[in-house]
């Protein structure tokens, strides 16, 4: 098993809907998130594109934010999912400096925090708060490994990236192109 989630750049219109309902969800402080929507524009006028994303934690198989924590609070769960153990937390910092994505923030309770794809809904069989509430249904979660799920079935008719590749940390964040 291993949960990933896709995102339409097609689909998405950067409402933030999903931002919302990750704080509302999880609790989030305010002042911080677990997920964000960024916008990309690359070209010259009148030649642009735009990108919109809803970006998060890419649960990477090959995380360095669990190999560097010197605690072992950040570490992988079945399925993959990254998460963090607040009571073995020390606050050091090191996973926040090793993720590429910018995924980690200290949470006001002196522990790093970050998205867990809502594993508390996964495993009551449901969508994470930012899939369930997609008014463009632009988002995907489900189980790679399984070639009846709504991930695997998109991922196999579109063609997708991953943000920073070249950091070879596997990331389980596909954006459909």
């Amino acid at each position: 098993m291993r949960y990933a989630m896709a995102i339409d750049t097609l689909k998405c219109v950067g409402c933030s809907d999903c931002v919302v309902a990750c704080q509302i969800e999880n609790e989030v402080p305010i002042g911080f998130c677990r997920d964000w929507v960024t916008e990309t524009v690359v070209g010259s006028y009148p030649d642009l594109e735009m990108e919109i994303r809803s970006e998060r934690c890419n649960h990477c198989s090959n995380a360095p934010c669990v190999r560097c924590c010197p605690t072992g609070a950040s570490h992988i769960v079945e399925g993959g999912i990254v998460l963090v153990q607040e009571n073995k937390c020390i606050g050091c910092g090191a996973c926040i400096e090793s993720c590429p994505y910018d995924a980690r923030y200290f949470h006001p309770k002196g522990y790093v925090d970050k998205c867990t794809f809502c594993i508390h809904r996964v495993e009551k069989g449901q969508d994470p708060a930012c899939v369930s509430v997609c008014p463009t249904k632009c988002m995907y979660f489900g189980d790679l490994d399984d070639p009846s799920s709504a991930i695997s079935k998109i991922m196999k008719k579109r063609n997708y990236k991953v943000l920073a590749p070249e950091a070879g940390t596997q990331p389980n964040i596909f954006y459909l192109i």
